[in-house]
């Protein structure tokens, strides 16, 4: 049962963070939508129920979460605009190795990777993603992994695994 709620609060949370607003409305629909949302996906994303009942993962989750909106995705927005407005780009696909092995935590790695301007997870086979980068410091893995992936699996071994 703890499973439903952690569930339901968490997409509360997020559906009261993005709406941007707390009226009643707002209120009423974001319990509605994370019920729904936690009777049907539940049985899917939680599949070790005491792993929720330590604070710590939701803590890292938490931290994860506001550092990567506010000083990942705006250094990367950086990035991207010096190589436009400086047309410094060597674009490549890179083979980025995974030191992380559920799936959950590979799925947030991707989608970090995805969601931050200048790279794009277009493959995953064999513990590697296959990475589109707008930038290929360096064509090794082990020194590509640690210019795009290293931070997120990080976080997602502490939350996930």
């Amino acid at each position: 049962m703890i499973k439903y709620l952690v569930t339901g609060l968490v997409a509360f949370l997020i559906y009261i963070v993005f709406s941007g607003s707390m009226t009643p409305y707002d209120l009423v629909t974001g319990v509605i939508v994370s019920a729904i949302c936690s009777i049907l996906l539940t049985p899917y994303i939680v599949r070790n129920e005491s792993k929720l009942k330590q604070p710590a993962r939701l803590a890292y989750l938490a931290y994860y979460f506001l550092k990567y909106i506010t000083i990942i995705e705006f250094k990367a927005h950086m990035d991207v605009v010096k190589r436009i407005f400086t047309m410094d780009l060597k674009p490549g696909i890179v083979r980025i190795p995974l030191k992380c092995k559920g799936d959950m935590a590979r799925l947030l790695v991707a989608s970090s990777i995805t969601n931050t301007p200048g790279t794009v997870v277009v493959d995953e086979s064999d513990d590697y993603f296959y990475v589109n980068w707008i930038y290929v410091s360096s064509a090794l893995p082990e020194e590509a992994r640690r210019s795009v992936s290293e931070e997120f699996e990080k976080y997602a071994v502490k939350i996930f695994e």
